[in-house]
C-alpha cells in the first residue's frame, strides 16, 4: 500500500483528511493508518496478516480517545516492522518532498528500541582475518554500522575485532553508554578495519568476555550479549565457551556474511549452544531485518515474566516521526500468550504500544508568567538527560545560522524520521559546577531537596555570563522514573497578583487610550506568542494583535472563563502604567543624543518613545526572551549592550547602543523586579562628546587626552563581554559590537591575562554549521615608540573623565511611577539542507573576573610594546581602557581572538576522555534477561525468524480474546 493509504483487513481506504489544530497536520479520527518499511514487501503473508489481525485495534484507539480526548498519537510498532498509529494521516506530503526515500522503520525508533527489551551491555566482535576481504569486508562494515543503531543511551556498547589477536577498533577499552557521540566514534573506527592475518575465534571470545565480565566500569548490568560478525570457520571455541559462559549469563548471536561455501555449522552451534540466535547476511539487502530481530530472542524473557513486565515505561525525548515536536513516549510491550500446538509456552513479542505526550503541552500546564524570565523548571531522566529544560532547543537541519544569534528554533523545520535522538544532559544544558553535579546525581536517584547558591549564568542571545543567585528545588515524579527541578532566582519568589478594583479599571482606561491613539499605539508591543484569552484573534502584526485583544476586552471581562486572568489583569496594569510613564515623563523630556526611551515588563509590555523609534524596534515581543530585559534583572548595574556586529558591513551601530536598568520594588521586605527601563543612545554623539570630556584643557603636550584618530593614544569603552561600545577612532566606529579580541588582539590577550577578563569555553550540542569565512590577517608595521612614565601617571583621570561623559548621557528620569499601588503579595524537504549538518560548536563567553576597579599593564611585542591603563566605570557594565596607540606597535600575534560560536573541528569533548569518567546515571529497577522456562531449541538458520502460520492463526486469536474482555488496550 501506499504510505498514505489506510488498511482495514484487505481493502485499500482513502479517508477524508480535514486540518487539525492539535496535531497541525490533516487527520482523520474515523480510521487508523498503517506505515510498512520500504524494504519489507507489502503483499507477503506475514504483512497481509499483520494487517488483519491489527485492524481490531481501531476499536481501541477509538474508546480510548473517547474516554481521554487529550490523548495524542496512539501507535502499535510490530516486530514484523508494521506500525499502526492513529488519528490517520498522511505519511508523507508528496508535494513538498518529491522522491524521497522512506527509510522509516518503527523497529528503529527510539521509544520501541526502549520498551522492546531490556537495556543491554553489547560487544560486537568483528573478524577481520584475510578472508574477509573485498566485498565481505564492505558487508560486515555495513551490518555492524546498522547493529549501532538499534541501541539507545540505555545500553552500553564495544567493537572489537580480531584476527591472529584481538584488539579494540577505537579508542574505547571497555563499553561505553551508546550515545550518539559514542556510537560516531565507533562509525567511524569500523570503516578503519582492514582484514589481514588468520582467524582465532578464542583469541577473539576471550577478549569479548573479559571485557563483558569487567565489573568495574559503567554498564547496564542488564542483557549481557556478543554478536559475531564472520564469514565461517571451522572453529567452535568450546573450551572458552566453558570457561567464561558455562551459566549461560551471555547470549551469543552469531552472522554469517557475504557468500562463500565455509561451513556454517561452527558459528550456528556457538549460537544456540549459547542462547542466541544464527543470521546470514548473503547481501546487502539483508542487513537491515536481520540486525534487529535479535531484539525478539531478547523479549523471551519479558513475554515470560507475564504480568511482571508489564509495566509502562517512559522514554528519553526524541523528535516525533509525524511532526508532532519533542515528545516523551509511555510504551509497554505487546506479548503472544497462545501456546504451541506441542503444548509449549509461546515466547515471542508481537511488538510494543505507545502513547506520545508532547512536551508543548506540558509545557502550557506550567505557570510559566509566574516565575519571571530568569525562573523556569526542568525534569530529568535517569540517564541525566533534560525535558521542558528552557535550553533543550535543538536547532534544525534544513535552517542557516543567521549572523546575528537571534535563533528562533522550530522543532518542526527539519526532517524527524531521519534525526538522531534529542539527548542534552543537563549539565550540557548549563553551565556546570561542582554543585549542579551533586544536584544531577540527586534528581537521578530519586532524592527530594533544595539549594542555593551563586551560578554562571549564560544570556538569551548566549554572548555574555553573568553571576546570579539561584535557588534549585527538586523532587522526584510519582510513577516515572523523572525527576522534576523548579530555578529561582531571589527576585522570583513573589510575583505581583492585581486586584481588579479602582488600580486595575485606571490602568484599564489608560490601555484603551494608549490603544485608540494612533501616534502611540505603535509605540506598544505586547506580547502576541502569550494566550491571554484563547478567543483572541492570534497575529503575528503586533498593530492587529492590539486591535484583536482591545476589541475582546471591550466586549469581556478579564475573568472571562476563556482568560487567563491573573495575565489579562497583568497586562492591563502595565500597559496603564507605561501609558502614563509614556506621556507625563517621556514626552515631557528632550534629550541630546537619546535615540529612543523603552520600558519592558513582566507583564508582557514593552513601550518604546518615541513614534520613529518603535517603529524600527527590532527586539522580540516576548519579553521572556529578550537578551538585555534578563540581564538586567541579574545586574544592579545599568546595562549595556553592545548591538550585534554584522560582517556584512552595514552598519549596525546605527541602531543605537542599549542602556537599561531593573526597576526594584521591596514590599513588607520582599524584593520584587517587575520592569526594565532603559534608553537607546546614539553612539555617533556618544563619540564626540566621550572625546571632548576626556581631553585635558590648556594642554601643551602632544598627548592631551583621547583625542579623536589621535596618533598616540587609543581610547575604548568594552563591555563586561569584551565588545566594543565606543573608540576615539573612527575606524573603530563602523567595528561598534564587534568582540574586542578580533580588533586588538594583543590587548585583549593582556587584559585576560590581567584578570580583568575571565572566559567560560562551552558546547552546544544542538547546532547545524554553515561554513565560515576565515578572517583575513594583514602585516603590521613595526614601532619603537615608548610613552614616559609621566603619561601614564595620568591615565586614571583620563578614566574618571570618560566615566563622567557616560554618567551625562544617563541624566534622565529611569522611574516607574506609582508602581506600589497596585502591589498585592518549518520545512520537511531534505534538499534545503545540503550545505548544514548536526555539529557541535564550541562557545566562549567573557566576563569580568573580579571585583577590582584598576587594571594596567604593558603589552610587550616584538620589538615594542604598549602600555595600557583600564578602569570599571562605576554602576555599569563597563570599562574605560586607554593605550599607547596600536597603529605604532603592529608587531604584536596579529591573530584575531574569537569570541564566536565555531565549529569544533574535534567534535566537542573527546569521547575517549569522557568515558574514563562517566557521568553518573542509574540503570533499570527491573531487569528481563533471563527465565528458567526460556526455549533456546529455536536458535536460527536460513530462513530466519519466520512465524509460521500456526503462530498468526493464535496471534489473531489471542488478541481477539483480549480485545472483547477490555474496554481499554490490556497488552
Amino acid at each position: 500500500p501506499e504510505k498514505n493509504d489506510t488498511e482495514s483487513g484487505s481493502q485499500r481506504i482513502r479517508p477524508v483528511f480535514e486540518e487539525d489544530p492539535v496535531f497541525r497536520r490533516q487527520t482523520s479520527y474515523q480510521h487508523a493508518a498503517v506505515h510498512i518499511p520500504t524494504d519489507i514487501y507489502e503483499g507477503s503473508t506475514i504483512v497481509l496478516n499483520e494487517l488483519n489481525w491489527t485492524a481490531a485495534l481501531d476499536d481501541v484507539f477509538k474508546r480510548n480517545r473517547e474516554e481521554d480526548p487529550t490523548l495524542l498519537w496512539q501507535v502499535f510498532g510490530s516486530a514484523t516492522g508494521l506500525a499502526r498509529y492513529y488519528p490517520a494521516s498522511p505519511w508523507v506530503d508528496k508535494s513538498r518532498t518529491p522522491n524521497k526515500i522512506d527509510l522509516y522503520d518503527v523497529r528503529r525508533r527510539p521509544w520501541y528500541i526502549q520498551g522492546a527489551a531490556s537495556p543491554k551491555d553489547m560487544l560486537i566482535l568483528v573478524d577481520a582475518s584475510g578472508s574477509v576481504s573485498g566485498l565481505t569486508l564492505k558487508l560486515i562494515r555495513t551490518s555492524v554500522i546498522e547493529m549501532l543503531e538499534t541501541l539507545s543511551d540505555d545500553d552500553f556498547v564495544n567493537v572489537v575485532s580480531f584476527n591472529n589477536n584481538a584488539q579494540n577498533v577505537s579508542c574505547f577499552n571497555h563499553l561505553v553508554q551508546a550515545n550518539v557521540r559514542n556510537k560516531k566514534k565507533l562509525k567511524e573506527a569500523v570503516y578503519k578495519i582492514s582484514a589481514k592475518g588468520i582467524t582465532d575465534y578464542k583469541k577473539g571470545f576471550s577478549y569479548a568476555f573479559e571485557q563483558l565480565l569487567n565489573h568495574s566500569v559503567s554498564r547496564a548490568n542488564c542483557n549481557k550479549i556478543i554478536m559475531l560478525f564472520t564469514d565461517g570457520g571451522e572453529e567452535r571455541a568450546q573450551e572458552i565457551f566453558h570457561k567464561y559462559n558455562e551459566d549461560k549469563k551471555v547470549r551469543v548471536f552469531t552472522f554469517s556474511v557475504g557468500q562463500h561455501n565455509y561451513d556454517k555449522g561452527p558459528i550456528q552451534w556457538m549460537a544456540c549452544e549459547n542462547k542466541g540466535y544464527y543470521y546470514e547476511i548473503p547481501s546487502i539487502g539483508a542487513i537491515r531485518i536481520n540486525t534487529q530481530e535479535y531484539l525478539d530472542v531478547l523479549g523471551r524473557p519479558m513475554v515470560l515474566a507475564g504480568e511482571k513486565a508489564k509495566q509502562v515505561q517512559w522514554t528519553n525525548v526524541y523528535l516525533d516521526a509525524l511532526e508532532l515536536g519533542l515528545v516523551i513516549t509511555g510504551t509497554l510491550p505487546v506479548f503472544n500468550l497462545t501456546k504451541e500446538q506441542n503444548g509449549k509456552i509461546n515466547q515471542l513479542i508481537l511488538g510494543v504500544m505507545g502513547v506520545d505526550v508532547s512536551l508543548e503541552d506540558i509545557k502550557k500546564l506550567t505557570p510559566r508568567f509566574t516565575l519571571c524570565p530568569n525562573g523556569y523548571y526542568f525534569a530529568i531522566d535517569p540517564n541525566g538527560y533534560v525535558l521542558l529544560h528552557p535550553n533543550l532547543q535543538p536547532k534544525q537541519i534544513g535552517v542557516g545560522i543567521p549572523k546575528v544569534k537571534l535563533r528562533k528554533r522550530r522543532p518542526n523545520v527539519q526532517n524527524p524520521k531521519s534525526q538522531e535522538p534529542v539527548t542534552l544532559d543537563f549539565l550540557d544544558a548549563e553551565l556546570e559546577n561542582d554543585i549542579k553535579v551533586e544536584i544531577r546525581k540527586k534528581m537521578i536517584d530519586g532524592e527530594s531537596g533544595e539549594k542555593t547558591f551563586e551560578t554562571l549564568v549564560k544570556s538569551q542571545d548566549e554572548r555574555y555570563i553573568d553571576k546570579g543567585n539561584r535557588t534549585y528545588t527538586w523532587t522526584a515524579v510519582n510513577g516515572t522514573d523523572y525527576s522534576l527541578a523548579l530555578v529561582l532566582p531571589s527576585y522570583s519568589f513573589y510575583y505581583i497578583k492585581a486586584k481588579i478594583e479602582e488600580p486595575i479599571t485606571q490602568a484599564r482606561c489608560k490601555y484603551y487610550e494608549a490603544a485608540k491613539e494612533t501616534n502611540l499605539r505603535r509605540l506598544m508591543f505586547c506580547c502576541f506568542f502569550r494566550e491571554y484569552c484563547n478567543d483572541v484573534k492570534k497575529s503575528e502584526n503586533n498593530t492587529e494583535f492590539l486591535l484583536n485583544f482591545n476589541e475582546f476586552i471591550d466586549r469581556n471581562t478579564p475573568s472571562s472563563p476563556s482568560c487567563n486572568t491573573d495575565m489579562v489583569i497583568r497586562v492591563l496594569l502595565d500597559a496603564g502604567f507605561t501609558n502614563e510613564l509614556a506621556q507625563n515623563y517621556w514626552s515631557k523630556l528632550s534629550l541630546d543624543g537619546v535615540v529612543a526611551q523603552f520600558v519592558v515588563t513582566d507583564g508582557g509590555i514593552t513601550r518604546v518613545f518615541p513614534k520613529r523609534a518603535g517603529e524600527d524596534w527590532l527586539e522580540n515581543a516576548e519579553t521572556y526572551e529578550v537578551s538585555f530585559y534578563k540581564r538586567s534583572l541579574d545586574n544592579d548595574n545599568y546595562i549595556f549592550t553592545a548591538p550585534y556586529y554584522n560582517k556584512s558591513g552595514a552598519n549596525s551601530y546605527e541602531t543605537g547602543i542599549m542602556v537599561s536598568k531593573a526597576v526594584e520594588i521591596t514590599i513588607n521586605g520582599k524584593l520584587l523586579k517587575p520592569a526594565v527601563v532603559g534608553i537607546k543612545i546614539d553612539a555617533t554623539s556618544w563619540m564626540e562628546n566621550f572625546t571632548k570630556t576626556t581631553i585635558k584643557s590648556l594642554c601643551n603636550s602632544e598627548i592631551c587626552g583621547c583625542e579623536r584618530n589621535s596618533m598616540h593614544v587609543d581610547c575604548v569603552i568594552l563591555d563586561d563581554g569584551g565588545f566594543l561600545l565606543m573608540s576615539n577612532r573612527d575606524e573603530y566606529t563602523q567595528q561598534i559590537g564587534r568582540f574586542f579580541g578580533e580588533i586588538d588582539p594583543g590587548l585583549m590577550r593582556n587584559l585576560i591575562n590581567m584578570s580583568l577578563y575571565a572566559f567560560n569555553k562551552s558546547y552546544d550540542y544542538q547546532s547545524v554549521c554553515d561554513p565560515e569565512e576565515e578572517p583575513k590577517q594583514g602585516a603590521g608595521l613595526r614601532s619603537a615608540y615608548v610613552p614616559t612614565i609621566t603619561d601614564i601617571l595620568h591615565l586614571g583621570w583620563w578614566a574618571s573623565a570618560a566615566a563622567w561623559s557616560i554618567l551625562q548621557q544617563l541624566f534622565l528620569s529611569l522611574t516607574f511611577p506609582r508602581f506600589l499601588e497596585a502591589a498585592d503579595m518549518e520545512d520537511d524537504d531534505f534538499s534545503a539542507a545540503l550545505p548544514k549538518t548536526s555539529c557541535i560548536t564550541e562557545q566562549t563567553q567573557y566576563f569580568f573576573e573580579n571585583d577590582d576597579k584598576s587594571f594596567g599593564g604593558i603589552v610587550d611585542c616584538i620589538n615594542c610594546s604598549r602600555l595600557y591603563h583600564a578602569e570599571k566605570i562605576s554602576n555599569t557594565n563597563l570599562v574605560f581602557i586607554i593605550s599607547d596607540s596600536q597603529l605604532l606597535c603592529r608587531s604584536c600575534d596579529p591573530k584575531p581572538l574569537m569570541q564566536a560560536e565555531k565549529p569544533e573541528t574535534d567534535e566537542g569533548p573527546n569521547p575517549c576522555e569522557m568515558v574514563k569518567q562517566p557521568r553518573y546515571r542509574k540503570g533499570p529497577d527491573v531487569c528481563f534477561d533471563e527465565a528458567k522456562q526460556e526455549d533456546s531449541a529455536d536458535c536460527g538458520g536460513v530462513s530466519g525468524l519466520s512465524p509460521s502460520l500456526w503462530s498468526m492463526v493464535g496471534i489473531q486469536l489471542v488478541l481477539l480474546w483480549l480485545l472483547s474482555g477490555s474496554r481499554h488496550c490490556q497488552l
